[in-house]
């Protein structure tokens, strides 16, 4: 009877740590990244007391032994977030971080922002988000130095429309930007120097004007209205003041032409490159985990990707807290980007949700009370057998 409240004692412990899991599992039902446990139990190992004689007849357990608690690594609900920096991961793979011992770690938790030195950390323990460079090494993902973008001069200006073939001179407009992002409106002056006459061919010299400085000039060529490609582009040096030089191409290759409409032209600047100083607007990822930053000049560069991990086994996980985890086996994991190979894609203004189900948890609560009871119940009729045979040995 010592032996039955034994073993009963083995199973309030058991049902004590799956209470202890459901609760543990229960209270992260809202943490970002979390990942559900379940507690294993086994029975504990046979005496052969040889009680029948017969094959197995003698053997009698000692009870419930705990074999520690398996992680379900199941996806958890995405849900959006007002923040571009919050991220998730749709499919396998975890974030990768470095904490301030440099040890790395592993989460689906994706809570980051750039701090103050432009390096995009985790914001909890600003532990930092690490990425892949070129040659798939793992480097730190920053911002530094791209908190603005520089102003470009505008080298090339498209035209669209059409000069009158019977008119003998047209005028336009284009607006340049220089290498300081200053604004500059430049005059074109089309001359008919074939004269109004021509059905065929017609030849239209250009002469563009920064106000009455001359900075460039040029032939467009037509035949039967429309451009010869060889005279498409007209090419040249402009110097605002105070600023250095930049060759411009004025084109005109693309629907442009000359028929008769009148006197009127309708030739017109459609679109140039080149753009004004931006300051940092927006920073986001990507499906594939490419940083994109967005300027408020309307330009957009791409920066680092994030790195990605995953494991091939969870024998080799161990959650350390802080919805992390380490890599018992380095062996088992493998890094690399996402949205390839075995990895998903990157959400970007999303997180992960807790996978923790509270319909089975209450269910597993009810299983582990009842098995609690059930022991404890045990436990009491044992000691109450005791208590009878010390009775007996009294009388």
């Amino acid at each position: 009877m010592l032996d039955s409240i034994y073993t009963g004692m083995t199973g309030l412990l058991g049902f004590s740590s799956g209470l202890r899991t459901i609760s543990n599992n229960t209270a992260n039902m809202n943490t970002p990244g979390f990942k559900g446990s379940t507690v294993q139990f086994a029975d504990l190992f046979y005496s052969d007391g040889n009680l029948n004689g017969g094959h197995n007849g003698g053997q009698i357990g000692f009870g419930l032994g705990t074999r520690g608690t398996s992680i379900n690594f199941k996806q958890g609900e995405l849900r959006n977030s007002d923040n571009d920096l919050d991220l998730a991961i749709d499919g396998l793979g975890m974030f990768v971080v470095r904490d301030s011992a440099g040890q790395l770690h592993h989460t689906r938790a994706g809570q980051f922002e750039f701090d103050s030195t432009g390096i995009l950390v985790d914001k909890l323990d600003r532990a930092k988000v690490l990425g892949l460079d070129g040659g798939g090494n793992l480097v730190e993902i920053s911002v530094a130095g791209l908190r603005t973008n520089s102003a470009q001069a505008t080298g090339s200006v498209k035209f669209t429309g059409n000069l009158s073939s019977t008119a003998t001179t047209q005028n336009a407009t284009a607006t340049v930007l220089d290498a300081a992002g200053a604004a500059h409106s430049l005059s074109l002056a089309f001359t008919n120097i074939t004269g109004s006459s021509s059905a065929t061919n017609s030849i239209w010299s250009l002469s563009v004007t920064d106000g009455s400085t001359p900075v460039g000039s040029g032939l467009l060529t037509f035949t039967n209205g429309n451009l010869n490609l060889a005279t498409g582009r007209v090419t040249f040096s402009y110097a605002p003041a105070g600023v250095a030089s930049k060759v411009v191409t004025f084109d005109f290759s693309s629907d442009v032409t000359s028929f008769a409409s009148g006197n009127v032209t309708n030739l017109a600047m459609a679109s140039r490159d080149g753009h004004t100083a931006g300051g940092l607007v927006k920073s986001t990822f990507d499906a594939d985990g490419v940083l994109t930053l967005t300027y408020s000049n309307g330009q957009t560069v791409q920066g680092a990707s994030l790195a990605v991990s995953h494991f091939d086994t969870i024998d080799a996980v161990r959650a350390i807290g802080g919805s992390r985890f380490d890599a018992i086996d380095p062996k088992a994991w493998h890094i690399g980007r996402a949205n390839k190979d075995i990895f998903g894609s990157i959400r970007s203004a999303t997180l992960e949700a807790s996978n923790v189900d509270l319909s089975s948890e209450f269910s597993e609560l009810v299983i582990m009370q009842r098995g609690y009871q059930s022991s404890s119940q045990v436990i009491s009729t044992a000691n109450e057998m005791l208590q009878e045979l010390f009775t007996m040995r009294g009388k």
